[in-house]
């Protein structure tokens, strides 16, 4: 698979570091209503922006469908464990994860976010094959996906080096303990950011069970660090946060016309099933469906930026029908930020987290403009869901 050239990773700067001591739980109640937020910015001297509901849905298109927590078994020893959602349903930091069974031990494609998810795919993998996890493989460094990591003990974990690098960098930020949060924890416990111990920069294959899983690095696409597992024999790929399926896509570390040109390439592929990284399990079709999320964005995003327009007041003006419905419509201010950077050449592997929240604040100012404060957007909803990913 061809690598695309990379830009310089920056080393971690104070703001970052100051902006990764808050670790909320994204996708839960308590993060959503941005109280790690509130200390976080205060602890910055930076006032809170007001939290209010997310962009209006479009009533010409129709919703994007629900779907149910599974592990379904997609082939012969290989599951998908595909956690619920849909709309309505609080669902942004819940990640999809995979599990490929051998003769002796299991494999786990990423590790969810947190204790109860964790918990949760471990125990059904045990009941669905009777046999514990050897190995975990990391897709990339968002904590959604790596901070399970911990629950899964004597283990070997593997990614591509850049996710490992930004897990050791967000390690010793992290508090010292879960506490009890709805459908993430439900007591107090310590916690700590197990980081991968063995890495590859391009392409490696494990032969597991009989099936050859071909893991593959994607970089940069949603981040610097992609990683996705390939199964020719059956045609499935898990494409991790390479696919978002019915979920608008982050792209806060993103460097998105390479993850569009990614996701051209996939389709060359011999691939009739696709696990996405948030979403139901789909295929080719429906991976199209969320590039051409970014291709409508970026065609209304970059007539804006030709005409000087900030990104927030940009993002007010921008509706892309039936994405609008989808699920997280309020990324749409992020994704504006990323296209931004990308066209000024001022991208970056970061998530840039001071220039998000000038986009929402020019965002909610728009709206206010406009008498349309049912469609404001609060930084601290913003924050909780895409800030400090590891």
């Amino acid at each position: 698979m061809e690598k695309p050239e990379q830009p310089e990773t920056p080393k971690l700067t104070r703001r970052e570091a100051i902006g990764r001591v808050a670790w909320t739980s994204i996708g839960v109640a308590s993060a959503i209503s941005g109280a790690g937020e509130l200390s976080r910015l205060a602890a910055q001297g930076l006032p809170p922006v007001d939290p209010t509901p997310p962009p209006a849905t479009d009533p010409n298109y129709p919703m994007p469908p629900s779907w149910k927590r599974e592990l379904r078994e997609v082939a012969p020893n290989v599951y998908a464990y595909v956690q619920g959602g849909g709309p309505g349903i609080s669902n942004a930091g819940v990640s999809n994860a995979g599990m490929f069974a051998g003769a002796d031990s299991l494999l786990a494609l990423d590790a969810t976010q947190g204790p109860m998810p964790a918990r949760a795919f471990i125990a059904a993998s045990k009941k669905a094959t009777g046999k514990d996890f050897a190995r975990l493989v990391n897709t990339h460094h968002h904590r959604d996906h790596v901070d399970g990591n911990q629950f899964f003990k004597n283990v070997e974990i593997v990614s591509h080096p850049y996710c490992r690098d930004e897990c050791l960098k967000a390690a010793p930020l992290k508090p010292k303990m879960w506490v009890p949060t709805p459908g993430l924890e439900d007591r107090t416990e310590p916690r700590m950011l197990v980081s991968p111990t063995v890495t590859f920069k391009d392409d490696l294959t494990y032969y597991i069970g009989g099936t050859e899983v071909q893991f593959k690095y994607a970089g940069p696409a949603h981040t610097w660090g992609d990683v996705m597992a390939y199964l020719p024999q059956y045609k499935i790929l898990f494409a991790g946060d390479v696919g978002f399926f019915y979920v608008v896509p982050y792209a806060n570390n993103s460097y998105i016309s390479k993850w569009v040109d990614t996701c051209d390439k996939i389709m060359g592929w011999d691939v009739d099933m696709i696990v996405p990284g948030h979403g139901p399990i789909g295929g080719k079709k429906e991976l199209a469906d969320m590039a051409n999320y970014f291709r409508v964005l970026g065609v209304e995003a970059r007539k804006r930026y030709d005409r000087k327009m900030p990104a927030g007041e940009a993002a007010a003006e921008i509706r892309l029908g039936k994405y609008d419905n989808w699920i997280g419509p309020e990324r749409l201010i992020m994704d504006v930020v990323r296209y931004y950077e990308e066209w000024d050449e001022t991208l970056t592997p970061d998530y840039n987290e001071m220039a998000v929240r000038q986009a929402t604040i020019e965002y909610n100012e728009v709206k206010k403009k406009a008498n349309q404060v049912s469609e404001m957007i609060p930084f601290s909803r913003m924050q909780a869901l895409a800030a400090d990913p590891c």
